[in-house]
């Protein structure tokens, strides 16, 4: 599976479960620690877990193990590393406050329409 693929694979899981604001970067141009990051929104601290895992259940299915998950423990943000592919779930004072939308706006943004419901 292509490291598109698996993001595209997250973001339907996350899109699955409800969550908002799912956005797809391709930062593979701009930097050499993933080819995409993929961030999202949950509307509490308890649907950013859900969300996070259900992209764990539906990449593992998929035969795609989690190489390290960070903040698991906290209310507001949970790091899924797959090496190539990085998710992000935010709560949404959190997505707001570290603004990585911004901060990755030289990556360039995947079209997930036809992809994702949102």
């Amino acid at each position: 599976m292509t490291s598109y693929e698996t993001a595209v694979l997250a973001a339907k899981a996350i899109d699955g479960k409800k969550g908002l604001d799912i956005q797809v970067i391709k930062i593979s141009d701009v930097s050499v620690i993933a080819d995409y990051m993929v961030i999202a929104t949950g509307n509490s601290s308890t649907h950013v877990k859900a969300l996070a895992d259900e992209v764990e259940y539906q990449l593992d299915e998929a035969g795609i193990s989690v190489s390290h998950i960070e903040g698991y423990r906290s209310n507001s943000w949970i790091l899924l590393d797959y090496i190539d592919v990085i998710v992000n779930v935010f709560s949404g004072e959190a997505r707001e406050f570290y603004d990585l939308d911004r901060l990755w706006q030289d990556g360039e943004p995947v079209d997930l329409t036809g992809i994702i419901v949102d």
